[in-house]
């Protein structure tokens, strides 16, 4: 971000969005926190004291000699000194009073369903402990996983957790050579995977893909645990050897491991789709104290609440917030295998009514998905259970907001959009069910988190322009390094603009205190120098009544170096005419200005994406320039 770039005039359709949506007076009774300023002025007053009385709501062996050390920054060390172990937090501690209480209510797009407690869970954890233990586990080794959204891929997380061992999740959807690739940076001793998954109703041969790995190379795998669920037919090797056989046989159950609170939990592989993957490594201690504090205050957990978070668990999402802070916070969750649109584009609000979720937790690219389908899809469905709603992933655009908090809240559940990464681990930017909203707006930063919005110099630029997103002081849950590479995580968060950590975002914050994320900082379009990012312009189209979702690209142009190319999904009742390419035209020149030049607007059915639901702008560069698709394991088909 340079000074006085054109990204400012992006900017200014989103400062328009001013309306304040109140909670209501139901909303602010019930809510954990009724005095959001009060909290955080105790944040800034006291910051350690803050996070110590967060600490103290967890179970500790032994606890810690300081709250945070800084001396050697920015390999900051969260309560040092202290014994703990998630695991314990999780669902050790909860055998005393939640033994009975559902911890998962779990189905698949087909309508299996399962309902697995706390006890069933710890038991479940113990055994296969056990099973690790005999197969040569130890503290510190990594295990990899790869597996869909099922029970089994919480049991394996908690058990590694259980006996120190640092998990390693790879997304179910990578290819062989990305799952060869993680597993051999991270030199894992064991892979625990399951026979095959469903997607729309296709066999997905998971079991098929690791076997390709293993041929690629995977020379620190000693053994393949393969988790029978899909039934498909599978190949048994001599390294294999399968879950529910293991599980039957006489199993010694170990020791809770004693961690200490800056020793690794995990290491997750960033996607990999624009670079190398980085191994985000995280840490018992102050992981699970992030995740729990701000999974309490955002979304407001009650006892009795049905809680859905419609994630992978191979994306920190998924590692945060479906798996360790609803168990730390003794919650009831729904966790769901498959797509959302099969076998017909109702699925997610029959599992809303059936399971009587109170609080859903989605991605913009799922909202604007339903929005396309149209409002009589969730009319047909009971769904007053809902009190809260939750948007991750990526920037919520207003129009999907409003739709979303119309159609789907009612105009009476409060959406939490949540802005955070892989590296943060939990909620930075955030809404309390309390604070009022701006529809496209993160909000405010979590109490006690400095934010500011910068140019390349770390100067903080004016209210309202666009610059670089950084933080200014550590936080619990953060990043510890990068697996191996120390000089990786200094070069890529901390010496770009110095003595902040940056985040890689650029933002706007308004005269009012909210950011307003624009997307990453290297997805921008250079237009005759002018620099405009690819989500500002997708916004823009997506303004528009006709158009429920947009990818944009650059191409090159001789006079301009870089022009705009637009895929555009219609709403289903609208007409493909030249006035409407026309229409939109204007509306982002409107929303923009004239430095947005078009090379073409091409009306497409569906956008390449992560499972996760990111659009993959490299697959459609690629594709408009004829050029190789590069990994393209990340895709949802």
């Amino acid at each position: 971000m340079t000074k006085g770039t054109n990204i400012d005039e992006a900017t200014e359709v989103l400062l328009k969005e001013d309306k304040l949506y109140e909670p209501s007076k139901e909303v602010k009774k019930q809510a954990n926190i009724k005095n959001y300023n009060e909290v955080v002025k105790k944040a800034e007053d006291d910051y350690e004291g803050f996070w110590a009385e967060a600490a103290e709501e967890l179970e500790w062996y032994k606890k810690w000699d300081k709250v945070l050390d800084q001396s050697e920054k920015p390999f900051f060390k969260w309560f040092p000194g202290a014994l703990t172990n998630i695991f314990h937090n999780a669902l050790e501690r909860h055998q005393k009073d939640k033994k009975d209480k559902v911890a998962f209510y779990w189905e698949n797009e087909g309508g299996d369903s399962r309902e697995i407690t706390y006890g069933q869970l710890f038991d479940e954890v113990n055994k296969f402990a056990g099973v690790l233990k005999k197969l040569g586990v130890e503290k510190g080794d990594r295990i990899s996983i790869y597996m869909p959204n099922i029970p089994e891929t919480a049991v394996a997380m908690l058990t590694c957790a259980k006996l120190g061992a640092i998990h390693s999740v790879v997304y179910a959807g990578f290819s062989a050579q990305a799952l060869s690739d993680r597993i051999n940076d991270a030199e894992a001793k064991i892979l625990v995977t399951v026979d095959g998954g469903k997607r729309r109703g296709k066999d997905i041969l998971l079991k098929e893909t690791v076997d390709k790995a293993m041929e690629i190379g995977c020379p620190s795998i000693k053994n393949v645990v393969v988790v029978k669920y899909s039934g498909v037919k599978i190949e048994i090797k001599e390294r294999d050897l399968l879950y529910e056989d293991l599980m039957k046989e006489k199993i010694e159950i170990p020791e809770t491991e004693k961690m200490e609170a800056t020793e690794p939990l995990f290491v997750l592989y960033t996607s990999g789709t624009t670079s190398k993957p980085k191994g985000v490594i995280h840490a018992h201690g102050g992981y699970q104290v992030g995740i729990s504090r701000t999974l309490k205050w955002v979304f407001d957990i009650k006892d009795d609440d049905v809680y859905w978070c419609t994630a992978d668990p191979g994306w920190i999402t998924g590692h945060s917030y479906i798996v360790y802070a609803p168990l730390i916070l003794g919650a009831t969750s729904i966790m769901y295998d498959g797509a959302p649109d099969y076998p017909e584009v109702d699925r997610l609000w029959q599992v809303v009514e059936k399971f009587k979720c109170t609080i859903f937790y989605t991605a913009p690219t799922l909202v604007r998905l339903m929005m396309k389908f149209g409002s009589e899809w969730p009319d047909k469905y009971k769904m007053d259970s809902l009190r809260l709603l939750g948007s991750v992933g990526e920037p919520i655009n207003p129009e999907a907001w409003r739709w979303y908090y119309e159609h789907i809240g009612k105009n009476r559940c409060p959406i939490m959009d949540t802005w955070w990464q892989t590296e943060t681990g939990a909620f930075m930017i955030t809404p309390m069910p309390v604070l009022p909203l701006k529809a496209g707006s993160a909000s405010k930063p979590f109490p006690g988190l400095q934010f500011e919005v910068v140019d390349r110099d770390g100067d903080v630029v004016p209210v309202g322009k666009g610059g670089f997103l950084v933080i200014k002081n550590p936080w619990p849950a953060m990043l510890t390094t990068l697996y191996n590479n120390p000089e990786r995580y200094l070069d890529t968060y901390w010496k770009k603009i110095p003595d902040v950590y940056t985040t890689g975002d650029l933002a706007t914050k308004d005269k009012d205190g909210y950011f307003w994320i624009q997307g990453r900082a290297d997805d921008v379009l250079k237009i005759a120098g002018h620099r405009i990012g690819n989500a500002e312009i997708e916004s823009a189209l997506i303004a528009h009544e006709s158009v429920v979702e947009a990818g944009v690209i650059g191409v090159p142009d001789e006079i301009r170096g870089e022009i705009a190319k637009a895929f555009v999904i219609l709403k289903k009742d609208a007409k493909q005419t030249e006035g409407l390419q026309d229409e939109l035209v204007k509306k982002v020149r409107e929303v923009l200005g004239p430095v947005v030049v078009f090379k073409d607007i091409e009306y497409v059915e569906k956008l390449p994406k992560t499972r996760s639901g990111k659009i993959m702008r490299r697959v459609l560069r690629a594709t408009e320039l004829n050029q190789p698709l590069g990994d393209t394991s990340t895709l949802e088909e």
